[in-house]
């Protein structure tokens, strides 16, 4: 995508998140995967801003769950916060929002088939949510948060338990052991295909594979349920609490300006003074 193209709908997506887009600059790095680095289409990746990212979404999902689900247990919370920060929902979001036209990659991650560039989209909407952060603060990449990813997350009915939790889950139900997982791959870098085989009790074993180890471990759970299910018929998840009102401070915020997050952002300020 032209480059003046990629900044428009940048601007679009900061309109969305709910501030001023002036400073498109700031979130241009958000969007620069490393293998775009490795062949020198850019001078440097969203990795650093992918690990901020990361802790910030994680406390950004835990306030609101405690916020939203005021009956919920503290196995609940967990269990609803790691589907929320799963790769699987947070790529489906930024899929959603038009984030894999803004990202920069290399030629062979490009060409790469989609299910191989889903972790690149989850790692860019960890980046933007810190890169939103940093500019226009915490309220702002709250709502971000909660009005682009928690609640049409929730609006779609998506599961809260992944196969490999509510596995766990029956297993320790029944006095098993936990569920053991093998792993392997095959093909090079690029274009890796995982494998993974999960035992239980050596009484069951189940395969799966996937793009991902972790998607391999999840496809290998979900068999595992499936076998579990002929066997017994009594995996199944249980119940989880309801929803309490929004909290008032989580409504959509009006349009901010970026925040003093840039020098080029207070050189601008000052020039404007000095000419008023």
């Amino acid at each position: 995508m032209a480059g003046e193209q990629r900044r428009r709908r940048l601007r679009a997506l900061l309109t969305r998140a709910g501030i001023a887009p002036g400073n498109v600059a700031a979130f241009e790095a958000a969007f620069v995967h490393e293998s775009a680095v490795k062949e020198r289409l850019a001078e440097r990746s969203n990795e650093r801003l992918e690990f901020l990212g990361d802790a910030i979404l994680g406390f950004i999902t835990a306030r609101l769950l405690f916020e939203r689900y005021r009956e919920a247990s503290e196995g609940e919370l967990a269990l609803r916060k790691n589907a929320l920060v799963s790769d699987a929902a947070v790529a489906a979001t930024a899929e959603r929002l038009g984030f894999e036209e803004l990202l920069l990659l290399g030629a062979g991650l490009a060409s790469a088939a989609p299910a191989r560039r889903r972790s690149a989209l989850g790692d860019a909407f960890e980046a933007f949510v810190a890169a939103l952060y940093r500019e226009a603060g915490d309220d702002v990449a709250a709502a971000f948060v909660l009005h682009q990813h928690m609640l049409p997350f929730e609006a779609l009915g998506a599961a809260i338990k992944d196969p490999k939790s509510v596995l766990q889950e029956w297993a320790q139900g029944r006095g098993a052991a936990v569920p053991a997982y093998v792993d392997r791959f095959e093909g090079p870098d690029h274009e890796r295909t995982f494998f993974a085989e999960v035992t239980i009790d050596s009484d069951l074993r189940a395969e799966g594979s996937g793009p991902t180890k972790k998607a391999a471990q999840l496809a290998a759970a979900a068999r595992a349920l499936e076998l579990l299910g002929e066997r017994h018929g009594d995996v199944r998840q249980t119940p989880l609490s309801a929803p309490s009102a929004l909290p008032v401070n989580a409504q959509k915020p009006a349009r901010k300006r970026p925040r003093f997050g840039t020098e080029q952002t207070k050189r601008a300020t000052v020039s404007k003074r000095r000419r008023s």
